[in-house]
């Protein structure tokens, strides 16, 4: 007896009208409709947001196994003392490792079979440390390149447009021309096939390959010169950051354009994002439309109970007082809602990479299909912040539906509401 004594009064009471059995059940209908409909809205928000975190990241994953964080170019993509820029940036606050390589174009011929590429100049054991292009190896090894051995490493998509399998000879046909006496003629190389990589981005893997850096300087006649400088941070979130503190670091040392991982796939990354934005308003929608179901419910339950309004007014309870009982009793439903929708969005996230599976051999379906999607298991990434925003989110939505009928039943005349009583 004592607790109720000390609680408010207006909370009281509405905790009171939540609890009781109705006599109308048709409102208790309505009210757990709109409880389930909050919760199956929160639920659908954490999911799909923590499932659109995984693309994203999983994806990034992808997108810097072959990229870097940051890279250091010259002009005419030609950078002279790279050895030198190297050391100096490898001491620079959060820079872990550098790279140089050489990238150009070229064509590379077997048979009958033409596929233009990318050409990418590297030194095996740099670029292992700034990306981790060794752990998509489908065939053989990044240190296979060795230089003056002329080996190559392709892509899985290019090499099944050209038609080759590891130790196969394919012949790099580079457009910078030499001049003959017969005119201007493609420098041409013979390649041996000594690896295979697959990062699961169509982009690269149908259209680029890598050399030792050596012999990329040989075929593009580059001497000791480089294209540029790769670099790999402690924090990849970082890079903009870093980018603009290395640029003050070098300035009046040369002429270098710095470039980071978010300029070099800005459409794409504000594509995703743009996509996870639109998706969190279309769910919020639903959650909305159940919070607004309070409104129902509470004008139902405000014309239910004028005689208890009227006999609480006549007792000296305030129009506030009223407002503030309907206001507890529908915040209730939201909240209800919005925990118990939080909670199985959560654990459907946390556990989504197992629940897909078992209802992929329970139906006999598969979502992903391996031989159409790169990505054939759905990613999920729980992000707090965002569970935290769609719960705030929600509790607000209820909390505004509940104002109006409030705000009714505070305004109804107790003599009035008792007259035919």
């Amino acid at each position: 007896m004592t607790f109720f004594k000390q609680i408010p009064f207006e909370l009281f009471v509405g905790l009171r009208y939540t609890r009781a059995k109705r006599r109308n059940h048709f409102i208790s209908f309505i009210s757990l409709t709109s409880m389930v409909g909050i919760g199956l809205g929160v639920t659908a928000l954490v999911v799909v947001l923590s499932v659109m975190n995984g693309f994203q990241e999983e994806l990034r994953n992808r997108i810097l196994g072959v990229a870097s964080h940051l890279q250091i170019t010259g002009p005419n993509n030609v950078l002279e003392d790279w050895r030198t820029l190297e050391q100096r940036v490898e001491g620079a606050p959060h820079v872990q490792a550098a790279a140089p390589y050489v990238m150009a174009q070229g064509m590379l011929s077997f048979g009958q079979a033409v596929q233009g590429a990318i050409i990418r100049g590297v030194l095996p054991d740099a670029e292992d440390k700034v990306a981790e292009l060794g752990s998509h190896m489908r065939a053989g090894q990044l240190s296979n390149l060795k230089p003056g051995e002329f080996g190559v490493v392709l892509g899985s998509e290019l090499a099944q447009s050209l038609g080759v399998v590891l130790g196969d000879k394919v012949v790099l046909m580079a457009p910078q021309g030499q001049f003959t006496p017969t005119g201007v003629v493609p420098r041409i190389k013979q390649f041996k096939v000594v690896g295979l990589f697959e990062i699961g981005m169509f982009e690269y893997d149908s259209g680029l390959a890598l050399i030792h850096l050596d012999d990329a300087a040989k075929l593009y006649r580059m001497g000791e010169t480089v294209s540029g400088v790769r670099l790999k941070l402690d924090d990849l979130f970082n890079a903009p950051a870093v980018a603009q503190q290395l640029g003050q670091r070098l300035m009046g040392v040369g002429n270098y354009y710095i470039s980071d991982w978010t300029q070099q796939h800005a459409n794409f990354f504000r594509a995703i994002q743009m996509e996870k934005r639109v998706m969190f308003i279309i769910l919020a929608l639903i959650v909305a439309v159940a919070a607004f179901n309070i409104v129902s419910t509470l004008v139902m339950a405000v014309t239910d109970k004028r005689a208890d309004i009227a006999i609480m007014r006549t007792f000296g309870a305030s129009p506030r007082s009223i407002m503030q009982i309907f206001i507890v009793q529908g915040a209730l439903i939201g909240v209800i809602g919005t925990v118990v929708g939080a909670f199985f969005g959560v654990l459907i996230a946390l556990n989504i990479e197992a629940i897909v599976p078992f209802i992929e051999r329970m139906f006999g379906v598969q979502f992903l299909a391996k031989d159409v999607y790169y990505i054939s298991d759905l990613p999920s990434k729980l992000m707090w912040s965002d569970v935290t925003v769609i719960v705030v989110l929600s509790f607000v939505l209820s909390l505004l539906a509940t104002l109006y009928p409030s705000w009714r039943a505070a305004r109804i005349n107790p003599a009035e509401a008792l007259r035919y009583e």
